[in-house]
């Protein structure tokens, strides 16, 4: 569906914007004429993606790297506005996840999940803020509903998207009177996702989810581009500290999923 969105000249960065939900928001933003930047840690899938995303006119940037490394994300933001300029649409989308029971979840295991969710939110957000453009500029994290649905075998998830949604509520407070917006998106379960491959990995289970959202279908990765194209325009202008869920109501109706 086409809302006629217009990022014409705007320069958007999207972390994890080379596979699933995030690719897809970065299809959409080059589709509604943006300038793009994409990171995430696999070479291949970046190459993949800036030879997807790039114009004849606006060659996309690609950078490898994680997330959980400062620096290698600031280095990348510098040469991606030293090139394009001040970044008017930032998309935090890097994540990591796995079924574990909390009993069963190793110290390890919990800690990279935080470090790739929340600590990688937090080196996004601080390293992107001098590059950002004031006024104007939208800050788009891609949150879960682990964030505001507690759910067994997700406990590592549960704590690192709730602690992004928080860090979405503070900067909106900090960043607003330099009229920076950030606001959360909340995908409910997309389907053809790595992500709900691994929560979902059959029939059963991917029936299980369709029965347990009120609109009774899986989201598409565009159902959650069009939500990021909306807070990055200026339609979401006088928005700035949401967290808007994206999932046909599964929030509402309790998130259920079997990952025993």
């Amino acid at each position: 569906m086409n809302f006629s969105f217009d990022f014409s000249g705007k320069n958007v960065f999207v972390f994890g914007g080379t596979s699933g939900i995030n690719l897809g928001i970065a299809d959409a933003f080059v589709s509604a004429g943006a300038r793009i930047g994409v990171a995430s840690r696999s070479k291949d899938k970046v190459d993949t993606a800036v030879a997807r995303l790039s114009r004849r006119d606006a060659p996309a940037l690609g950078f490898s790297l994680d997330v959980r490394e400062p620096q290698a994300v600031a280095d990348a933001l510098a040469s991606f506005a030293q090139r394009q300029g001040k970044i008017d649409v930032l998309v935090s989308g890097a994540a990591g996840n796995f079924p574990a029971a909390a009993a069963k979840l190793s110290p390890n295991g919990f800690k990279s999940v935080v470090d790739i969710d929340l600590l990688g939110s937090f080196n996004v957000m601080r390293a992107a803020w001098e590059h950002l453009t004031k006024p104007g500029a939208s800050v788009i994290s891609i949150s879960a509903p682990q964030a505001i649905v507690p759910m067994a075998m997700q406990v590592h998830v549960c704590a690192a998207k709730a602690g992004v949604d928080m860090i979405t509520k503070t900067l909106a407070l900090e960043w607003g009177p330099e009229g920076v917006r950030i606001n959360s998106v909340i995908p409910g379960p997309i389907d053809g996702t790595e992500g709900m491959a691994r929560l979902a990995p059959d029939e059963s289970a991917r029936q299980g989810v369709i029965e347990g959202v009120p609109m009774r279908r899986m989201g598409t990765p565009q159902d959650i581009a069009d939500a990021c194209l909306f807070l990055g325009s200026d339609a979401a202008r006088y928005i700035t500290g949401a967290v808007l869920p994206v999932d046909g109501g599964w929030a509402v109706a309790g998130a259920r999923m079997n990952l025993a």
